[in-house]
């Protein structure tokens, strides 16, 4: 197939799908927004009509888009992908999304005898617990409960986790340096609590990802209990030989 290129420049599909990009990070398209249709952009860029749709073919792979039939084509929802240790904060701000928490409870738990166990802590001792509703932009998308040793990290029930990320909070004022995680994952559906959380139908499908975060000590530090909406995250795993 052959793409349109002027003088050594870069394609002119290329040109199409980074001027759409550049409209999504700045606000001017948001998701659920119409894009410009083949037509209109082989007109706007004085292109063929096979190159304009190539350009939307290619950012509908890579979910920027989605095309429905008969109607035309969308910015897509935006999608995590958990390719790297970051927490919600840092994966919403790589994409461009405001974070909003909404703290659900907090408090010190004495009774998690397996996480306790997971973090290399005796079945009582004592836990931070902070459960939160984690929202991109208006919409609710997450819901996480995190542990952590009540010993260590008791003063974290004193910042303000619905505005700051956990992970920096450990970094900037612990001093403990998160390396990696050992994750559980399994999908399973919302019940009546979630679903009022999340602003979902109750049986809704729901990603879930249970975290063992150790720090560059080699030391379990954080574990993780996180509920995501399926329709908007994408677990991407990248295999070597």
């Amino acid at each position: 197939m052959a793409i349109a290129v002027q003088n050594g420049a870069e394609p002119a599909y290329k040109r199409i799908q980074n001027a759409i990009r550049e409209r999504i990070e700045s606000g001017k398209l948001g998701p659920g927004d119409v894009v410009d249709s083949e037509r209109e952009l082989a007109k706007l860029y004085s292109v063929s009509l096979m190159t304009a749709r190539h350009a939307l073919a290619d950012l509908a792979r890579e979910g920027v888009v989605e095309r429905r039939h008969g109607a035309g084509t969308f910015v897509a929802q935006p999608k995590v992908h958990f390719n790297r240790l970051l927490g919600y904060t840092e994966q919403m701000a790589s994409l461009g999304l405001s974070v909003r928490s909404r703290i659900v409870s907090s408090g010190i738990v004495n009774r998690e005898h397996e996480i306790a166990a997971r973090l290399g802590l005796s079945p009582n001792s004592r836990l931070v617990r902070v459960e939160r509703v984690r929202s991109a932009g208006d919409e609710p998308v997450a819901h996480e409960i995190c542990y952590l040793s009540g010993e260590e990290f008791g003063g974290l029930m004193d910042a303000p986790l619905e505005k700051a990320s956990l992970f920096t909070k450990l970094e900037r004022d612990c001093g403990v340096e998160l390396a990696y995680a050992d994750e559980e994952i399994d999908a399973t559906n919302a019940d009546h609590r979630l679903a009022e959380l999340l602003n979902i139908p109750r049986g809704t499908a729901l990603l879930r990802i249970r975290q063992l975060i150790f720090s560059t000590k080699g030391r379990a530090t954080v574990y993780v209990i996180g509920l995501y909406r399926s329709g908007r995250h994408t677990l991407r795993i990248r295999r070597f030989r």
